[in-house]
């Protein structure tokens, strides 16, 4: 059975955020895991699979077009707030 390669984005700039991109990126069917905002830790190269996006955590239209540039195929909202502004509602309408 052929597994899709991973493709992550990580909203979010604090430590959860640090954490989850750091684990995210040990499995071998992750290419690479953007964090945007990203911070300090995530920036310093705790792995060359992790790469900060410039893009603002609650810039959610900006997100959508980060992800459709760059081929993401799973983001995983890390603090509560972009799930009750409704950032899923964005990615399902491709805005």
């Amino acid at each position: 059975m052929l597994q899709e390669r991973l493709r992550i984005l990580v909203v979010g700039n604090g430590g959860r955020e640090h954490a989850l991109a750091w684990k995210l990126s040990q499995s071998p069917s992750v290419d690479i895991v953007y964090v945007a905002p990203g911070n300090g830790g995530t920036g310093l190269g705790a792995s060359p699979k992790i790469v900060n996006a410039n893009v603002k955590g609650d810039d959610y239209p900006g997100l959508v077009a980060f992800a459709q540039k760059h081929n993401v195929n799973l983001v995983v909202p890390g603090p509560e707030a972009p799930l009750v502004d409704g950032i899923q509602d964005y990615f399902r309408a491709g805005r």
